[in-house]
């Protein structure tokens, strides 16, 4: 056993989730395997991702609190707030100084896609216009050709925008995911944290006939690897179907 502990034998997982975020947990809690367990704290929204020394600061102070639970690796599950250009500069700064692995769901989504052979994609997201650009210009950054990008106008308002994110009803979630689908595409993105879909990951794919990877997917799978776990996990899509070789 790595931990002696009934629930978390076999690893812990750091979680550091936005304060308003409700939906990281929940999904993570429908897919995590036995003997692993999730340990979260709350964190406030940076508001400029293209500074990264206030918000490398506000990680490794977090993270250094759910250090004290012995997790063997902290994920910094916010899409748009690790957007920062490298994907690996933040994850790695932050490893640095708290001496444990970090990563962030940006970086994960960028290694997610690699794993997958994926350079062409479609993306849902809930966010604005001025967030959808910025993602499609930092996966253009790391190699990765947006098609299309279609959101929900929400963000635009600040924090007042956020808890609604959560409320997205799935069948609006779906619609967005196949209108904004190209048949170029070779691989759907679902992406924020806070965005309701894993009950859609499965089906989507059936419909599409390509994977489909969200937020919470990629980070989980990222996260996974870092403390050593590859189970297949049912009902995340492809991504997380199959044994996984650990990250070293």
């Amino acid at each position: 056993m790595r931990h002696h502990s009934v629930y978390s034998y076999r690893a812990k997982i750091g979680l550091l989730t936005p304060a308003t975020n409700t939906v990281n947990e929940a999904e993570w809690a429908r897919l995590l395997p036995e003997g692993v367990t999730c340990h979260s704290h709350r964190i406030d929204m940076n508001a400029d991702a293209h500074d990264s020394e206030p918000l490398l600061d506000q990680i490794t102070r977090s993270a250094g609190i759910l250090a004290r639970a012995d997790v063997d690796v902290v994920a910094y599950a916010c899409t748009a707030g690790s957007m920062v250009t490298p994907a690996d500069s933040l994850p790695q700064a932050a490893s640095d100084r708290l001496g444990r692995p970090v990563l962030t769901t940006a970086a994960a989504i960028v290694a997610a896609l690699r794993h997958l052979g994926v350079r062409r994609v479609s993306i849902a997201t809930p966010y604005h216009q001025a967030l959808n650009d910025h993602e499609v210009a930092f996966l253009a950054a790391h190699g990765v050709t947006t098609l299309a990008i279609e959101g929900l106008g929400l963000g635009a308002n600040g924090p007042v925008d956020f808890p609604r994110i959560a409320r997205t009803p799935l069948p609006e979630v779906e619609a967005l995911a196949h209108r904004v689908h190209r048949p170029e595409a070779e691989a759907l993105l679902l992406t924020c944290t806070d965005f309701p879909t894993l009950p859609l990951i499965a089906p989507l794919e059936a419909a599409l006939g390509i994977p489909v990877v969200s937020s919470n997917t990629a980070t989980l799978w990222a996260a996974l690897r870092r403390a050593g776990i590859g189970d297949a996990l049912a009902g995340a899509g492809r991504l997380l179907a199959q044994p996984q070789t650990p990250h070293p």
